[in-house]
Formats: C-alpha cells, structure tokens, sequence
C-alpha cells in the first residue's frame, strides 16, 4: 500500500510521455511544446476567472449567513485544477479542464459533502453567543508607579 503513490507517478510519467511521444509524432516537437504551454496558459485563465466567481459566492452566502461548504469544495476543485494545470503535458491537461467542467465539479461536490462537517465557533452568526454590557474607565500609565526594587520573591 505504501507503493501506491510512487506506482501512480510513475503510470502518470509513462502517460504523460507515450502522449507527448504520439502528438510530437505528428505535429512536430515545437508544436507540440507551444501547445503545452499554450493549454496550460488558458487552462489558469479558467481557473482564475472561475475561482473569483466562486470567492464572490462565497462572500454572498457568508453575508447572508448560509454555509459555504458547497462552494468550499469547489474552490478545492479549483485548487486541484490549477495545479493539474500546471504540471507540462496532455494527460494532466485533461484531467485539470475536466475538473473545471461544471457537471463534474457538482458530482464531485455531492458525493464530498455527506463527509463535511461545518463547525461555526462562537460570533459566526447573528445570534450566537453572548454580549457583555459595561463601562470602563482608562488610567493614566504615568501615574501607576511600581516598587520593583522589592526582594522578597
């Protein structure tokens, strides 16, 4: 079990370059290199155009007093895209566009949200919590005087 993440890096190494392999095969390597980098530019303008709509929701149902757990996910789909995004090549490429694709971000949003637990401390609505009502009166800190010279400790 503990094999398990260093076997899926290298089948996604393996992936990776049988695709790049293929597309290099038939574009041409500088093609292939600028389609790379052209797809992983647009791929983190949708991230970035998506995940500052998603923040807006967030604020909207956090102003209003909802729970933002559905858009908390989402936010985390958006987070796993762009760094799909990120990484050179097709496959990951497709898997991080795939996760900004709104019917797969709902479907991974429903099956997640059953094992979400949202936890508002104390103030996080309008009514939780207690007010304590008084008065204060500030000192002059000149006035206080200390005997630190005292050797009794």
């Amino acid at each position: 079990m503990r094999w398990l993440p260093f076997l899926l890096l290298i089948l996604l190494a393996w992936i990776e370059i049988s695709i790049f392999i293929q597309v290099a095969h038939v574009l041409g390597v500088l093609m292939t290199l600028l389609l790379v980098i052209f797809s992983s530019a647009i791929g983190i303008s949708l991230v970035k155009n998506q995940g500052m709509k998603n923040f807006m929701l967030m604020q909207q149902k956090l102003a209003v007093g909802e729970s933002p757990a559905a858009e908390m996910l989402k936010s985390v789909s958006l987070i796993l895209a762009g760094f799909l995004l990120l990484l050179p090549g097709f496959f990951t490429d497709f898997l991080g566009l795939l996760l900004l694709l709104p019917p797969v971000q709902k479907h991974l949003t429903l099956k997640l949200m059953p094992h979400l637990r949202v936890w508002r401390g104390a103030g996080a609505g309008p009514d939780s919590g207690y007010t304590v009502d008084g008065e204060y009166e500030r000192k002059d800190t000149t006035l206080i005087e200390h005997d630190d010279k005292r050797d009794d400790r």
